[in-house]
């Protein structure tokens, strides 16, 4: 990769007004390369330039990093190229991250990914809900792996298997959240905005949804 992409992630930060450690910045900049090389053979991101991996995958990023808990277990669901999860391990060492992924192709680039990285972050070939009923999580993170109720639909038999799911949604979700009400799957979740940012650029809200399971004397329709 050219020094210009180089000098284009320091200029993104700036515009932006991030400011990361020498030794995440660099890391960041290594994990774009590896990533970029392998979406020339695999759709992993459409996010192909420094400014949009700033303003896009790095700020959802740091804003899930806020809401997390030191030495927390996450599992990020359907990784694809490894937003957030990989960049969460960048920013959070003291975390324990895991990745998940259906799609074989992608985890053996993510797979190569963290090696190029250095970082030992488990990734597992497999959906996310079956993995939970083997396996404990504090935090689950979900980003563009799907509509409110379909993630829903997903986790309804395993919400007391895990702490709590965050999931990453634009200005459409309040229109999800109604759909997944209208199809009977909040009975037993308790669904709070647990963050809010401008979309760099734009005029769009994006937030951050925890979804946890209710008590038992409280599962009703909302």
């Amino acid at each position: 990769m050219s020094d210009e992409h180089h000098e284009s992630l320091a200029a993104a930060l700036v515009r932006y007004e991030l400011a990361l450690p020498a030794a995440q910045v660099v890391l960041m900049e290594r994990y774009c390369e590896r990533l970029w090389d392998w979406n020339a053979k695999l759709n992993l991101t459409r996010h192909t330039d420094y400014d949009k991996f700033v303003s896009r995958d790095l700020i959802d990023s740091l804003e899930i990093s806020r809401l997390l808990e030191p030495d927390q277990s996450v599992l990020d669901v359907g990784t694809g190229g490894g937003v957030p999860g990989v960049l969460l391990a960048i920013l959070r060492p003291d975390l324990q991250i895991s990745l998940c992924e259906s799609v074989g192709k992608k985890v053996r680039a993510v797979e190569d990914i963290l090696r190029s990285l250095e970082l030992a972050v488990p990734i597992r070939h497999e959906r996310a809900e079956h993995l939970v009923e083997r396996t404990r999580y504090d935090v689950l993170v979900a980003r563009a792996v799907g509509p409110l109720w379909k993630i829903c639909k997903w986790f309804q038999p395993h919400w007391h298997a895990f702490g709590c799911l965050l999931a990453v949604k634009g200005p459409r979700w309040v229109e999800e959240r109604g759909e997944a009400r209208h199809r009977g799957l909040l009975r037993a979740v308790d669904l709070r905005k647990a963050a809010s940012y401008r979309m760099p650029g734009t005029e769009s809200e994006s937030v951050i949804l925890r979804l946890k399971a209710k008590d038992k004397d409280e599962e009703s329709e909302p």
